[in-house]
């Protein structure tokens, strides 16, 4: 029995290693795999390129070009965007970097927007990375047979299948002719259907090209956030010349559309835990020579107006340049003074007017105490006929509004009085102190009190029952000092004009019309 229990276990004993070593092997595995899926993959290092970018403001110099771009054809770069083509028929234009890229990976994200009357526009707008420059040509206003790859905002339904606007990416190995009558459908390797036309806020895409991978992202235009985009389409295996340019084209048909590009960010892509190269490698020699000659240049040629500088103000030699020019606090402090001199100004001004009203409501006074004083008091019942009190009523009622514009204005007075006083002080001892700030409240008090004057004499003058059953007395007619004849001049001359003007108009609209 023992011989055969020993038998048993030396036959099963390899059988047990095997499917333990077998079990351990397979919770390693297990552990592995989801270690590796809970690792999330590191996003590439962006690096922002300057000298492929554009943006706005000061988006264009003041001779009207891009720094670092050209345009050609129909394009209008302006501060804050680039018109690619305006709202004219059969109009083509574009923009591409001056120099090569020569970047392995790359992110591009281009602001635009295409605007038209119509519910239906054309062409549409592309954007390019081609190894040479397509300047001009059929293709959204760029030359046909490129090597690399556009992505193409088509506007226009040439096929007549009803599926555009849309986005599609097409690639060229500079042998295929675009196929317009079908929209580039046939050749396309990617595409979405986006209406981008007419949004209430600029449209973005989001162009990235990472690990021989192309993806398309959009942003619709219906809200500000810069950040909120939705896939579009993506392409693997995709290969692209290691150099070319970037560019922007568009063009117009039969019908038309606004194409502005707002902005075109380009950055590069480095993968992570690679540091991309510094970019003073990237600036060949022979440019490092040539701006550090014009850097010298421009140094000497400074340095020679600032001695001819010196030799015509010989005065300011020992002075230092910091003195020369205005500070942060003398400008506040010219600001507060241009601000209490116009000031000054309006309080003059309600000033005039309110003595004007003082001598307008002088003249009602005597005219109406005038008219009391003719015709007297009768005394039948011993009490005044209606005429005579509501003349009474008028009378008291223009004796306050004279006490009160006397108070207004003497309140104007004070107020010109005391900003006299602050201007006097800012010019001898400077600003900012307690006492300026008090005169400055004292100031807005006095302001406040003239405006609830107003106010009250207002709906005094509004509830005076008086006024609503008494009219003021005519004053007597002045002789018109328009007589018949320069009235019948007048009109004849506000005629001629007129006629003038229309057929000037009508001039104008025809030569519009013969320019579309």
């Amino acid at each position: 029995m023992a011989v055969s229990t020993a038998q048993h276990w030396s036959a099963t004993a390899p059988m047990l290693i095997l499917t333990l070593f077998s079990a351990l092997i397979f919770q390693h595995g297990v552990a592995d795999n989801a270690a590796g899926a809970t690792t999330p993959e590191e996003l590439p290092h962006r690096r922002f390129e300057y000298k492929y970018s554009f943006k706005g403001p000061h988006l264009s110099q003041t001779d009207g070009n891009i720094p670092f771009w050209i345009h050609t054809g129909n394009a209008i770069p302006s501060a804050d965007q680039v018109r690619i083509t305006p709202s004219l028929r059969s109009q083509r234009g574009n923009v591409w970097t001056k120099g090569r890229v020569n970047f392995e990976h790359w992110e591009a994200e281009v602001t635009f927007r295409v605007s038209g009357r119509g519910r239906m526009g054309a062409d549409g707008l592309a954007v390019w990375f081609t190894e040479n420059q397509g300047l001009d040509g059929p293709v959204y206003g760029a030359s046909d047979k490129w090597n690399g790859v556009g992505i193409f905002f088509d506007s226009f339904d040439n096929d007549g299948k009803k599926n555009n606007p849309a986005i599609l990416v097409v690639g060229n190995n500079g042998n295929l002719v675009y196929d317009h009558q079908n929209d580039g459908t046939t050749q396309a390797l990617g595409t979405c259907l986006r209406d981008f036309r007419n949004k209430p806020y600029p449209v973005r895409a989001k162009i990235t090209y990472y690990k021989k991978t192309l993806t398309v992202m959009i942003n619709n235009g219906f809200t500000p956030d810069r950040d909120d985009y939705e896939f579009c389409t993506k392409v693997d295996n995709m290969i692209i010349p290691n150099e070319g340019f970037f560019g922007i084209s568009a063009a117009t048909g039969g019908l038309a559309d606004d194409h502005d590009v707002l902005s075109f960010l380009l950055f590069r892509l480095s993968e992570p835990g690679q540091q991309p190269p510094p970019p003073e490698s990237e600036i060949p020699k022979e440019e490092k020579d040539k701006y550090q000659e014009e850097f010298q240049n421009f140094q000497q040629e400074l340095d020679k107006k600032k001695e001819e500088f010196q030799k015509e103000h010989p005065d300011v030699q020992g002075e230092p340049l910091e003195d020369l020019y205005e500070s942060v606090n003398d400008r506040e402090i010219r600001q507060v003074f241009e601000g209490q001199n116009r000031i000054h100004l309006e309080i003059k001004q309600l000033n005039r007017q309110l003595a004007m009203i003082l001598d307008e409501q002088r003249r009602y006074v005597s005219v109406i105490t005038d008219e009391v004083a003719k015709r007297g008091t009768t005394a039948e019942s011993g009490q005044l006929d209606p005429a005579s009190q509501q003349l009474n009523s008028v009378v008291s009622t223009q004796q306050e509004v004279l006490k009160n514009l006397n108070e207004l204005r003497n309140s104007f007075h004070e107020s010109l009085r005391q900003i006299g006083s602050v201007q006097h002080q800012g010019n001898t001892g400077g600003m900012g102190t307690y006492e300026t700030i008090q005169h400055f409240n004292d100031i807005k008090e006095h302001l406040h009190t003239v405006k609830r004057d107003v106010e009250h004499l207002v709906q005094r003058n509004a509830q005076n029952p008086a006024e609503k059953v008494m009219k003021c007395p005519e004053v007597p007619p002045m002789p018109s000092c328009l007589s018949t004849v320069h009235f019948a001049v007048f009109i004849v001359v506000q005629s001629v004009l007129f006629f003038c003007y229309i057929m000037y108009k009508s001039q104008q609209e025809a030569a519009a019309k013969k320019f579309f």
